[in-house]
C-alpha cells in the first residue's frame, strides 16, 4: 500500500506499520462469528491496548455488538487472533453505525 506525498515519491505501509500505528486508538474488531467489539464511544474513547504477531489483542473499555444491536459491555476484553476477520481504525461514532 502506497500513500501520498510529494510528486514522484512513495511511502510504503506495512500491515505491521498500520497495527503499530492503531495501538493507543479506538478500534473495531470483527469476528468471524460476526460479532464487533468495538471501543467504546463514550466519553473515555476505548483504546486498542496491544496486541501480538499472532494477532491476540488486548482491548480497555470495550463493547459488544451482536447484528449492530450493543449486547454488552467490559472493561477489558482479550480476542483470540485466531477469531478476528479484521480490525479497523473507529472514526465513525455509535449513532453512525460504526
Amino acid at each position: 500500500m502506497s500513500t501520498g506525498g510529494e510528486k514522484g515519491s512513495t511511502t510504503t505501509k506495512t500491515p505491521a506499520d498500520f497495527l503499530k500505528s492503531i495501538r493507543g486508538r479506538p478500534v473495531v474488531v470483527k469476528l468471524n462469528s460476526g460479532v464487533d467489539y468495538r471501543a467504546s464511544n463514550l466519553i473515555c474513547a476505548g483504546i486498542l491496548a496491544c496486541l501480538d504477531g499472532y494477532m491476540n489483542i488486548a482491548m480497555e473499555q470495550t463493547e459488544e455488538y451482536v447484528n449492530g444491536q450493543l449486547k454488552n459491555k467490559y472493561g477489558d476484553a482479550f480476542i483470540r487472533g485466531n477469531n478476528v476477520l479484521y480490525i479497523s481504525t473507529s472514526k465513525r461514532t455509535l449513532a453512525d453505525g460504526a
